[in-house]
């Protein structure tokens, strides 16, 4: 049985959609990263895997337990640690106060040693905490109870790039004893690092579900050309090769015996390597670098624009104007 199984899940406010028709798997003791840029609809799958809310259509289990029982869903998150992307601590004592009542209340087998790794000011006040400090703490509250699952929504938000890897490295380290991940980001190049396999959740839908490796493979290799002359990208139009730029005015290439001048040719190829270089060589070709693309371009592509902020920022004026219409909406945050 599946850790997460979700079938034709679908959750909306009113009119406005949310998600709709997520199906898909978590096995046992992977990391399974949710990708989607604000407003997506990841932190609206979060809430309802977590039975905070009701899916209007579809079934999901979490650990066997089905969302819609309000029962079993309750024993089932005696298993689950959940880190939200903004946790809502008691701002009224200390930090070593809220570990002992959520210790009292889930218990205790961890959190010594998590303490060592994150180290938050335990004895000030939650309300004086910067936003790592309090990061740190609620990573502390969701694994020291040692659970079989843990939900992350945004996990490493607002922490240093030093505690950002410690933090990667503790999940990579969890992974191997076997505990499972639900990793919701849309920080492409941590998801890289740790996640076994992604899906790609685009305005509600799940748009793709792979393991990374082979998305990037299939997604190809980005190309790095200059090559002698000037040449257009139409010359560039073969086989495998996608999103093809020709780079800038042409500069002088001091090095060229002739004289000429040098153009940059920048494209992501799919397919075999022979071809590309048959082609390549039709050219004075003066440099060539041939490398992985990027996830982040990966990404990109199932969004069908070329800038990743302005993806952000197309959808999150459609969440705002979609909580205009449904004050259900803005509490949930899509």
């Amino acid at each position: 049985m599946a850790v997460i199984e979700t079938d034709g899940l679908s959750k909306y406010y009113g009119d406005v959609r949310g998600v709709e028709d997520l199906t898909f798997g978590v096995e046992e003791g992977e990391v399974f990263g949710f990708l989607g840029p604000n407003g997506a609809g990841k932190t609206t799958t979060i809430r309802t895997l977590m039975g905070f809310l009701s899916p209007t259509g579809g079934s999901a289990t979490v650990l066997g337990a089905d969302v819609r029982d309000a029962g079993a869903l309750r024993a089932a998150r005696a298993r689950i640690g959940y880190l939200p992307s903004d946790p809502g601590l008691n701002e009224n004592v200390t930090g070593r106060r809220l570990i002992e009542y959520h210790g009292a209340l889930r218990g205790d087998v961890r959190s010594d040693e998590l303490l060592e790794l994150f180290e938050p000011p335990l004895d000030r006040k939650v309300g004086e905490y910067s936003r790592g400090n309090r990061q740190m703490l609620a990573i502390v509250l969701a694994f020291m109870h040692d659970p079989d699952l843990v939900i992350m929504d945004e996990p490493t938000s607002g922490l240093d790039p030093l505690k950002q890897e410690r933090f990667l490295e503790f999940v990579r380290a969890e992974r191997e004893r076997g505990k499972t991940f639900f990793f919701s980001s849309h920080i492409l190049g941590e998801v890289r690092k740790v996640c076994d396999r992604i899906g790609i959740v685009r305005d509600g839908f799940l748009v793709e579900l792979e393991d990374v490796e082979s998305l990037i493979d299939r997604t190809g290799k980005l190309v790095r050309a200059s090559v002698g002359g000037t040449v257009t990208p139409e010359e560039f139009t073969i086989e495998g090769a996608h999103d093809v730029t020709v780079g800038g005015e042409t500069t002088p290439d001091e090095t060229a015996t002739d004289g000429g001048e040098e153009t940059l040719v920048t494209f992501t190829y799919t397919g075999a390597y022979e071809p590309l270089l048959r082609h390549l060589l039709r050219y004075d070709l003066r440099d060539l670098a041939i490398e992985e693309a990027p996830l982040e371009e990966v990404f990109m592509r199932f969004y069908g624009e070329d800038d990743a902020e302005a993806v952000v920022e197309r959808v999150e004026r459609e969440r705002r104007a979609a909580e205009g219409e449904d004050t259900e909406l803005e509490a949930a945050d899509v």
